[in-house]
């Protein structure tokens, strides 16, 4: 008899924020940020309003314990690079509220979408180089990681994964992940309005 393994904690995770996942997506698309340089503008000041109110999450000491290399996964640098590359000032960070580490479950659940979305990035890329942009020049936060796009983000899942956490915690941290997916909507929103 064989039995069906588990689903993993971040699986469960992935499952559980799908829905909102995919409407944002859609939204994204449908916002048709990669149509020119000046909507594409408009997708970077949300990308760095998101990753401006995550900063105290890969700057979070006490997080580096079980995400060793989180410090060096922060886009929010090569954001300001691609933004200074098409000649824009760094911009008013729309919604101020930062994302604090107040515990490993929620923050989890924060940077659970910011690292996925690197993932995902590799189709926006594609996209972005249709308008003159690369990795070199406009597009650097959305470029792969040198070992790889998925292997950095199976050793990102792997750390969700080994978390010690109670049905409570990852309760939280779900709730955590659709609050980011909800949150850049609507930076999205905003910077297209």
């Amino acid at each position: 008899m064989t039995t069906t393994p588990l689903p993993s904690r971040s699986q469960r995770l992935k499952a559980a924020t799908a829905t909102i996942h995919d409407t944002l997506d859609r939204r994204i698309m449908a916002l048709d940020p990669f149509s020119s340089t000046e909507r594409y503008l408009r997708f970077l000041r949300a990308q760095q309003a998101f990753h401006a109110a995550l900063a105290p999450l890969y700057a979070a000491p006490q997080l580096w314990t079980l995400i060793p290399d989180l410090a060096e996964r922060d886009r929010s640098a090569a954001i300001a690079a691609d933004l200074a590359d098409l000649g824009a000032s760094a911009p008013v960070v729309a919604d101020g509220d930062s994302v604090e580490p107040v515990d490993m479950s929620t923050a989890l659940g924060w940077l659970y979408v910011a690292e996925g979305s690197s993932l995902g990035a590799a189709f926006l890329l594609k996209a972005a180089q249709q308008i003159g942009l690369s990795t070199d020049h406009g597009a650097r936060h959305l470029a792969g990681h040198p070992e790889g796009r998925a292997a950095h983000w199976r050793r990102f899942t792997a750390r969700i994964d080994a978390a010690d956490m109670t049905p409570e915690q990852e309760d939280r941290m779900i709730a955590a992940a659709r609050d980011a997916f909800a949150r850049f909507r609507a930076l999205a929103d905003a910077a297209f309005a």
